[in-house]
């Protein structure tokens, strides 16, 4: 890097130096000290392989983010999109929306998180944190910033969360206060079916000679509307069927099309889970007097249910769907 320091007719100090892209900058100062430690601070990054155009480092993190989120979205799922929307809105743009990428420094980030922190849970704190993190991430890659101002920021900690198991006992008396949805809640809590997933099968899905559940799509509410994708690891997956719900299966897919859900609302219509656990879920775990429950519980319960008959870890990772053995066993 060729630089050097002179003074002005004003009596300032303009440091000068020519960029690895051949481009000459300049910036003015008041001392001349202050302008021989912005080079050689210039001249320090460059030989790092640090540097980046200044000049595009002047678009706002509201302007960043905004193409970030065009980037992604295509390959988000609908849920996720909504999450990072809802974050964005309320918790990271009114406070960096009109601050400039080259502007964010780490103990602004620092200051943020704790301001976050003392108003909203320490999950949605964090969510915020790293989402914040991962579009200045992208930032650094696309040589706009020379690094992430959120690296290395405290979060807070999450509070322990313990896990709910249902005996097979339990599972049987919850799933006999379902009324109609016995069979949908011993799918859930023998196969280990996200709610999203089991809503999502199909008549077709089911096959009951070999006897294997294909779970090839899932289905949330998002705004209102359903939508339709793949499950969480974008993979299909074949499920064990248990012998003891093949009889009922046989009666809950007799006189359907194969392209009907296999669990449906009382008009047809595929089920949401906000409706079915006010009309279904709740009422049920009040009946079988189980205190505080959620439907993903019911995923843990098949897990705990597999390793007690003697399921390996393998197993169990290709009923839950998990990405890898690693995941399963820290869950």
């Amino acid at each position: 890097m060729s630089g050097f320091v002179e003074k002005r007719a004003n009596g300032r100090w303009r440091a000068r130096y020519r960029g690895p892209d051949n481009r000459e900058r300049s910036k003015t100062f008041d001392r001349r000290v202050d302008a021989d430690r912005w080079l050689a601070g210039v001249a320090f990054g460059i030989a790092r392989g640090e540097w980046t155009d200044p000049a595009r480092a002047r678009i706002t993190v509201g302007q960043w983010s905004s193409q970030w989120m065009t980037a992604k979205s295509p390959s988000l799922k609908a849920t996720t999109r909504q999450d990072y929307q809802s974050l964005l809105r309320t918790c990271i743009l009114p406070t960096w929306e009109r601050v400039p990428l080259a502007a964010v420094t780490h103990g602004d980030v620092a200051a943020w998180v704790a301001e976050l922190a003392a108003q909203m849970g320490p999950s949605r704190c964090r969510k915020s944190a790293t989402l914040l993190s991962g579009i200045m991430a992208a930032a650094v890659r696309d040589q706009r910033i020379a690094r992430n101002p959120c690296d290395g920021v405290s979060l807070p900690r999450l509070p322990q969360q313990h896990q709910r198991f249902l005996t097979m006992s339990e599972l049987h008396d919850l799933a006999n206060h379902a009324g109609d949805y016995r069979l949908m809640i011993l799918v859930l809590g023998l196969c280990g079916l996200r709610f999203g997933e089991c809503a999502a099968l199909r008549v077709r899905s089911v096959d009951l000679m070999r006897r294997r559940l294909r779970v090839s799509e899932s289905v949330s509410e998002v705004n209102g509307h359903l939508v339709w994708s793949t499950p969480k690891t974008h993979q299909s997956r074949d499920v064990p069927i248990p012998r003891s719900l093949i009889d009922a299966l046989i009666t809950q897919t007799a006189g359907k099309n194969p392209e009907d859900v296999l669990f449906s609302s009382p008009n047809g219509d595929p089920l949401r889970l906000a409706n079915w656990r006010q009309r279904v879920w709740d009422p049920a775990v009040a009946s079988a007097d189980l205190g505080w429950l959620t439907p993903h519980d019911l995923r843990h319960t098949a897990a705990s249910l597999a390793i007690r008959s003697g399921a390996s870890v393998k197993h169990v990772q290709r009923m839950l769907g998990h990405k890898d053995a690693a995941m399963t066993l820290n869950v």
